[in-house]
């Protein structure tokens, strides 16, 4: 039996996505920019794709810049703002960002700006209060990620970014885990730049967006041709946006009947697990992701907790994949970073699970997911003994 629950790390290629590829690989493969016949069909392809991407989340096609994927989305955010300032300023993120927030932040702060990282409380929110209080005369932008990718809280984007709009600053949010999970409306809601991801959402990898409120300009971080309004240089991978397109139109037609599904299924697998004396649910329950599970484990006195790493070996010598944490941190041994920002003690913190549901999820592979890490927690905590040595 094969399970796959990683749908954060990346979900697989819907078949209409793969057909908008092979199609835009075998007939419209000119380039966008060129003049001739060639050249317009696959315009009019990577023009329709992008109305797809913003019908989305209810933006203007034209504010829509395609990118290589959801980090350099981040970056050109963050990034291709800090290069239009004379001189360094102030940026306020969370402490729950994904690296791809993270790190430009940090190297932005090697380079004189000062960075703001606003606490979450335990469930990993928030407070929009304290965004109030760390504005500053020379704050440039507030970045706060939509859905966080470890633990599946959802952020007050709407309340931030209502601060942000009344002391006339820029707001970014990374919805790369939300978009095409949560309803999104940029004509109501009051956010400035938007990232996002094809592979999240049953696209293919290599394609994402920015999307740029008009009126608010950005240097380009890829300098080239005059490709994307001149904001991102380099002739556009057109299969995978193709792709990307029709994944996008595709969830915002199933948004509510899919969120709906897989929510009462992630309720399913949180109740099944929430007895166990040594789990813990990380996240916020009520404020969440759709498709999100995750926990970590209590220490016990008589015997070490499996780590998060060993959680996934075991899960996939069943044939069940599942995460410990963000995939992009996932492969490193410490405790997660995100769980320390919450208040998880550093062994909590090495424990960190994440099982994320998807289309293809039923409420068989839930029970059985469950009952199979009931398993390797029994067996952890009654561990075989040890041979004595002679």
């Amino acid at each position: 039996m094969q399970i796959y629950l990683d749908h954060s790390a990346t979900t697989p290629p819907r078949p209409e996505a793969i057909a908008a590829m092979t199609e835009a690989l075998t007939r419209t493969w000119g380039n966008p920019s060129s003049l001739h016949e060639w050249g317009a069909r696959s315009a009019t392809v990577l023009e329709q794709a992008r109305s797809r991407v913003a019908a989305l989340i209810n933006g203007d096609p034209a504010g829509l810049i395609f990118t290589s994927g959801g980090t350099e989305a981040n970056n050109l955010a963050i990034l291709g703002l800090a290069h239009r300032c004379s001189k360094s300023q102030h940026l306020i993120i969370s402490s729950v960002e994904h690296a791809a927030i993270a790190r430009p932040a940090a190297w932005l702060e090697s380079q004189g700006w000062a960075v703001t990282r606003l606490p979450v409380n335990r469930q990993g929110r928030v407070n929009p209060a304290q965004v109030a209080r760390s504005l500053r005369p020379d704050t440039a932008l507030i970045s706060v990620i939509y859905g966080q990718s470890e633990v599946g809280t959802l952020q007050p984007i709407e309340a931030i970014g209502a601060i942000a709009r009344a002391a006339g600053v820029l707001f970014h949010t990374d919805a790369v885990q939300a978009a095409g999970r949560v309803a999104i409306n940029l004509q109501t809601l009051p956010v400035d730049l938007l990232s996002l991801s094809s592979h999240k959402l049953y696209g293919p990898q290599g394609a994402g967006a920015l999307y740029v409120r008009p009126g608010v300009t950005l240097d380009p971080h890829l300098l080239g041709g005059p490709q994307e309004d001149n904001r991102r240089g380099g002739t556009q991978a057109l299969p995978a946006i193709a792709g990307f397109g029709v994944a996008a139109e595709l969830a915002r037609e199933e948004l509510p009947q899919e969120s709906e599904r897989l929510t009462a299924l992630r309720d399913r697998l949180f109740d099944q697990l929430v007895d166990l004396p040594e789990v813990i649910p990380t996240g916020d329950r009520l404020h969440r992701l759709c498709h999100h599970v995750s926990l970590c484990l209590r220490s016990h006195p008589d015997f070490p907790s499996p780590s998060g790493r060993d959680l996934v070996r075991h899960c996939d010598r069943a044939g069940i994949a599942v995460s410990a944490g963000s995939a992009c941190n996932s492969g490193k041994i410490g405790p997660s970073p995100i769980l320390q920002a919450m208040g998880h003690s550093d062994a909590e913190a090495l424990t960190g699970l994440r099982l994320t549901l998807g289309r293809s999820t039923t409420a068989a592979d839930i029970d059985w997911t469950a009952l199979t890490l009931r398993q390797i927690l029994a067996r952890s905590r009654h561990p075989h003994p040890q041979p004595s040595l002679p």
